[in-house]
């Protein structure tokens, strides 16, 4: 069965109308999203609104958490100023997992941890590959065979010594971002385009996936975030370029 996954649409409406139309393009029925939905200078409730009418199920990213909360940076409080009550409400309520098809389970950044990496590591101000005995540790005992996660916005598939395996579909929305948190350090992917996957699946095994580069009009994007007095965002969504801080 084919599943679209996509992640980390981070308020990009426009980034999410040009996924979503590749995905029907594709005739994929089933699509999951992994959480951080709206935090961005960009357009959270027209996010809400697009992932409402295709009726994708969610859940919660740390992002989302933090929006429903109050808390985090200045992305997630202008996504919580454009939000009503209720929205930001349902927003906290989204499950930490799912499971969209037999033997499959989905999170945003580990399984018990909303915002912490699992398939990667810091090093040199860059999110590196972490070892695949780190990353099993990390994930710890599972069911499932086949885990999806999200998080670091970075496109990747991992297979566990035990023949278990991870996909991250990259970031629909924001290819690239600096984190102060320490230690200080950069998600790149060197392009603005969206990411997102298209998975065949059977019997909770992953039989082939497309990790999807699908270029949009991120000028509209970017011409949004420098509207918001967001420079960062705008060279991040413009060049999916950024540096440690």
């Amino acid at each position: 069965m084919r599943l679209g996954v996509i992640a980390d649409i981070h308020g990009n409406a426009a980034a999410l109308e040009a996924v979503l139309h590749d995905l029907r393009r594709r005739r994929v029925a089933t699509v999951v999203n992994l959480g951080d939905l709206v935090s961005s200078p960009l357009w959270p409730a027209e996010t809400l609104a697009l992932l409402r009418e295709a009726g994708i199920p969610s859940l919660r990213g740390n992002h989302d958490r933090w929006v429903a909360e109050g808390g985090g940076g200045a992305s997630d409080r202008f996504a919580a100023a454009a939000l009503t009550a209720e929205e930001r409400a349902a927003l906290g309520a989204l499950p930490m997992h799912l499971r969209p098809l037999p033997g499959v389970l989905a999170f945003h950044a580990r399984p018990g941890d909303d915002d912490a990496y699992l398939l990667e590591d810091v090093a040199g101000g860059r999110l590196v590959p972490a070892p695949v005995a780190d990353v099993a540790a990390r994930l710890g005992a599972t069911a499932e065979t086949l885990m999806l996660c999200a998080h670091s916005h970075q496109a990747a598939i991992r297979q566990l010594p035990d023949g278990r395996v991870v996909v991250n579909p990259g970031s629909v929305g924001m290819p690239a971002y600096e984190d102060g948190t320490p230690p200080a350090h950069a998600s790149v992917t060197g392009a603005p385009h969206a990411r997102f996957a298209v998975l065949e699946v059977e019997d909770g095994r992953l039989v082939s996936a497309d990790l999807v580069a699908l270029a949009y009009d991120h000028a509209a994007a970017v011409a949004r975030a420098r509207a918001n007095g967001r420079e960062d965002w705008a060279r991040w969504l413009a060049t999916g370029e950024a540096a440690a801080e």
